[in-house]
């Protein structure tokens, strides 16, 4: 969150339950001088909607990927672009990659990734 509000993004809006890591994420952006410039919410990522986003990063494990593809799918805009770090959607087609081995990062567009879903064989999120 911190570094998509140093890159531009607006707002930079970071959701986690857990409230050690929530806790931290405070401390983290006002260490930062981002205190009030960035959010972290205590919300629960499944129910919250995100057809409003257009920048989703996303550090989760490969077993909730084909949920989250799901959700992702449904809610976001065609113009929006999901960053996944460390596990990629294996597969959608990344726009781009970054890095290597545990800190690379793929980078997805949501329209070629409705394009690519609709033209695989079982229409799989995934």
């Amino acid at each position: 969150v911190l570094e998509a509000y140093r890159q531009g993004l607006s707002p930079a809006v970071g959701y986690e339950l857990n409230p050690w890591l929530l806790c931290l994420s405070h401390y983290r952006a006002w260490r930062a001088g981002c205190h009030g410039k960035v959010s972290f919410l205590k919300r629960d990522l499944w129910k919250v909607n995100l057809s409003d986003c257009h920048n989703v990063i996303v550090f989760l494990a490969p077993s909730v990927k084909p949920l989250l593809a799901t959700k992702l799918l449904a809610e976001l805009p065609d113009e929006a672009r999901v960053v996944a770090g460390r596990f990629p959607f294996p597969s959608w087609p990344p726009s781009s990659t970054l890095g290597q081995g545990l800190e690379q990062v793929w980078a997805y567009d949501m329209k070629e990734v409705r394009q690519a879903t609709r033209n695989s064989p079982a229409g799989s999120p995934l």
